[in-house]
């Protein structure tokens, strides 16, 4: 008997979408339409390093335009591919679709491994990458606007913004150009932090929902449920830490690239994170059990498993053994189509990357909005909003005393009450009513039609659905 062979992680895209667009009523065109990448750009470019000159390979792809700008991050990562970099780029469409930001989708790859240099050899690699996409309008405020992923952070988008406005001197919003910058060079807060939160607030909605958690087993609330988080970047990190210390979730396990380590009391995150910056590395962590296969814990007992590093690592082969009885994808595609399939039938709930690591992009949104309107959030209206609110408490503190009521306000009320919402406070508002609303939109469908059994056709659905809309509009 033969095996059926693993899909890769472009025909897994592809296998998912076409799964949901079966159900919906397009025409042949349009399917086709939203379904391809528009354009890919490969570029090769030298750079003298280290004595002579160093050839590197990059993409920027666009997937759609059925809005614009498009948006997209850049990774850097040896095995960045066109066909890994057309996925995600049409994953990014979806997302953004699917959260309402108003983008179309692309994403850039740059083939390199960012540990083999030095910083000042990769601001020169970087700003080079970045002249040859500027140049082509692949990096524009009002066309393609990156922001950071795998291998990238504030640092390289700071970079890739100057470059922009070095080459555009007279654009009033080149800061636009690009999202994910440090607050001191037209950043936002909360973007670093942006795709864990956007985790824990997709969590806290599904477990808002008694029918959702009986579908995948579970009661309760976050508190005190097992967590196994496969890679501690900054996604992971993130979201792994505010699991723990604001929803009192046990992180049982993290998967890392030299190992992984088991707790069953829990992992103390901040701590495991300060280890790997020291040391480069899981291995000889004190406080737990340190295996060297790491891939096996994701097999382990626990109620929730967060993939949020690489791409297909649950995969045809150990999907059958993955106990967790909920999976979300903190990654771009954790979880093969094959794998899908077999998870799927066992009744595993699986919360999907397009709309759980949506996080990042909707801050995006928020930064880029602030970058063209010059202005901070809450900058206006954060002082008349603490006059108003202290208003209203000096009059009640008036009436209790005139009429001898004795009311006492709570410990700490005031000082809450009183206070106006700044930038982060905003940031966060606006990333949880984003995370709630797309969830609502994908459960209607997935309880409400009897042909959709999961939260990733229903996420297509809404998905495909709005970008087809968009096609429409524009009279195709």
């Amino acid at each position: 008997m033969q095996k059926t062979a693993e899909p890769s992680f472009r025909q897994s895209v592809d296998l998912m979408f076409n799964r949901a667009v079966a159900l919906m009523d397009l025409p042949a065109g349009l399917e086709e339409k939203i379904r391809v990448c528009n354009a890919t750009y490969t570029v090769r470019f030298g750079v003298r390093l280290r004595g002579r000159v160093q050839t590197f390979t990059g993409y920027r792809s666009v997937h759609s335009e059925h809005m614009e700008p498009v948006k997209g991050g850049i990774r850097y990562a040896p095995e960045v591919n066109q066909d890994e970099v057309e996925a995600l780029a049409a994953l990014m469409t979806y997302k953004c679709a699917l959260v309402e930001a108003p983008f179309g989708g692309s994403k850039g790859g740059l083939c390199i491994d960012p540990r083999e240099w030095e910083e000042h050899e990769l601001e020169q690699i970087t700003r080079r990458f970045a002249y040859e996409l500027i140049k082509r309008d692949l990096i524009h405020p009002a066309q393609n606007v990156p922001a950071p992923d795998m291998g990238t952070g504030e640092r390289e988008m700071a970079w890739i913004s100057d470059q922009y406005n070095r080459m555009n001197t007279a654009d009033i919003n080149s800061r636009a150009c690009v999202t994910g910058k440090p607050i001191n060079a037209g950043g936002i807060q909360g973007r670093v932090e942006a795709t864990g939160r956007g985790v824990q607030y997709a969590l806290r909605e599904f477990f808002r929902h008694p029918e959702d958690m009986a579908a995948a087993g579970l009661t309760g609330s976050l508190d005190g449920k097992r967590i196994i988080v496969q890679g501690l970047g900054n996604v992971g990190y993130h979201a792994a830490l505010f699991l723990s210390e604001e929803d009192g979730a046990r992180i049982t396990g993290i998967v890392e690239r030299d190992g992984a380590l088991h707790n069953p009391d829990g992992l103390n995150v901040r701590a495991v994170r300060d280890w790997i910056v020291r040391h480069g590395g899981v291995s000889d962590y004190p406080d737990a059990t340190h295996s060297v296969d790491g891939a096996a814990l994701l097999e382990t007992e626990c109620d929730i498993l967060i993939p949020a590093a690489l791409e297909g690592v649950i995969t045809m082969e150990n999907a059958p053994r993955i106990k967790a009885p909920l999976i979300i994808e903190a990654a771009n595609g954790p979880v093969t189509a094959g794998a899908d399939e077999i998870l799927r039938a066992r009744g595993t709930v699986i919360i999907p990357d397009m709309y759980a690591n949506a996080g990042g992009v909707t801050v995006s949104y928020f930064e880029w909005v602030k970058n063209l309107s010059h202005i901070r959030f809450g900058r206006m209206q954060r002082r008349q909003e603490e006059a108003r609110h202290e208003l209203i408490v000096h009059e009640l503190e008036r009436l209790s005393a005139d009429r001898g009521l004795g009311w006492e306000l709570s410990p700490g009320f005031k000082e809450k009450y009183l206070r106006g919402a700044d930038e982060l406070e905003l940031v966060r508002s606006g990333l949880d009513d984003t995370m709630r609303s797309a969830y609502q939109s994908m459960r209607e469908v997935w309880h409400g039609r009897d042909d959709v059994e999961d939260l990733r056709t229903a996420a297509y659905l809404v998905s495909i659905g709005k970008v087809a809309a968009s096609y429409r509009a524009k009279g195709l």
